[in-house]
């Protein structure tokens, strides 16, 4: 009797592979948004810069808008862990020190004038602007749950959601109007990552202490 065969063809992508192919599907995507715009774009032209076909791209990403998302939404975990590691009365911009002053690692993806270029798209585009927003509509409840964790909190304090509140729509603006200053000033790479950290820096502030 023969031996049952075993499984052919190619081994299944691990977790770590798929998220690999998303951050490249998401990478191209910027360039090519950037470079052509959003509407002259196609999910052929996407999965061509990346070496995979236009069905792989619509496998990972329901539209060619949504896949900017893992670049939006890159740094979430990074700054949650920021928040969490926060000492009680001690100000934003200390626990986020490291990661301004560093290696900047919430800002996995493209570089800073190019993610301002692909903001200032979001203007524009409804379909962007409505990944940009819903990238801060799922992290608002990540951070309330790092803020309540950092406070002794229970998870759902309303406290912890109003200063969280707070802090993601500080970095939403601030981010914003780097972007826009960006468009003015065109900065070289080092420039750019500098005003950003700065933006941010400003925004920490802003929470913590407000405008006085």
């Amino acid at each position: 009797m023969p031996a049952p065969r075993g499984r052919t063809g190619r081994p299944p992508l691990t977790d770590e592979r798929k998220a690999e192919i998303r951050l490249e599907i998401a990478r191209a995507a910027v360039d090519l948004f950037v470079d052509q715009g959003v509407t002259a774009t196609t999910g052929e032209q996407i999965g061509q810069a990346v070496g995979v076909s236009a069905r792989t791209v619509w496998r990972y990403f329901p539209s060619k808008e949504s896949c900017v998302s893992p670049l939006f939404s890159a740094g979430i975990d990074v700054m949650a862990g920021a928040l969490r590691r926060r000492r009680p009365g001690r100000p934003l911009a200390e626990a986020f020190a490291p990661l301004l002053e560093a290696d900047q690692r919430f800002l996995v993806g493209p570089d800073p004038a190019t993610l301002a270029a692909l903001i200032r798209l979001t203007r524009a585009e409804p379909g962007l602007r409505a990944v940009w927003l819903q990238t801060y509509d799922e992290a608002e409840p990540v951070f309330a749950r790092a803020l309540a964790e950092a406070a002794g909190l229970a998870p759902d304090d309303p406290r912890a959601a109003i200063q969280a509140a707070m802090f993601n729509a500080a970095l939403r603006t601030a981010v914003e109007h780097y972007a826009w200053r960006a468009a003015d000033l065109r900065p070289d790479a080092t420039t750019a990552r500098t005003e950003l950290a700065d933006a941010l820096r400003l925004a920490l502030a802003v929470v913590s202490e407000g405008m006085g």
